[in-house]
């Protein structure tokens, strides 16, 4: 399914610095009152589509696809923030009205004291992305290349922790 929004919208919300399709899920989770099974299902679709489509961009476009594959991560992160009921965080985001690199990097903490310092290590190459990646482009394809297994094994670790509980 897909969801037209108006230009204008879709234009002050980069302007505010949001993407579209996370702050959906975030406003459709609290208006609904949805299950979080839902929502942490919603944040693993967006985070495969966000990493296929850096994927592609590699060869073609390395700021964007190191764009992709960091939103990819984030997602990720926001996923296993909600599967494993991270309430201080969760209840800081909704204060705030957005996700900021402060709470992403207390969710990661956390996340990793129940799967590993991996997870500290891959978040670490996903920000690597979106600074050196994106926002100052000085990556090349090769250097983004070095960083796909471990943002992969973020998403496919997430994959089997939220099916499998």
């Amino acid at each position: 399914m897909s969801i037209i929004i108006p230009k204008r919208l879709l234009e002050e919300l980069r302007r505010k610095g949001f993407d579209a399709e996370p702050l959906i899920i975030d406003l459709l989770a609290k208006s609904l009152n949805l299950d979080p099974k839902i929502v942490v299902d919603s944040h693993i679709e967006l985070a495969l589509r966000y990493f296929e489509e850096g994927m592609n961009f590699i060869d073609k476009d390395p700021v964007q696809a190191s764009e992709k594959l960091y939103k990819a991560a984030e997602e990720t992160v926001k996923a296993l923030t909600v599967h494993f009921n991270l309430n201080d965080i969760l209840e800081a985001v909704e204060k705030r009205g957005r996700w900021t690199a402060t709470e992403l990097d207390k969710a990661v903490r956390m996340i990793s004291q129940k799967l590993g310092r991996w997870f500290v290590s891959s978040w670490d190459a996903a920000w690597t992305l979106h600074v050196w990646g994106f926002h100052e482009a000085k990556l090349d394809s090769e250097s983004i290349k070095e960083r796909v297994t471990e943002i992969e094994k973020m998403i496919t670790e997430a994959r089997k922790i939220t099916t499998k509980e």
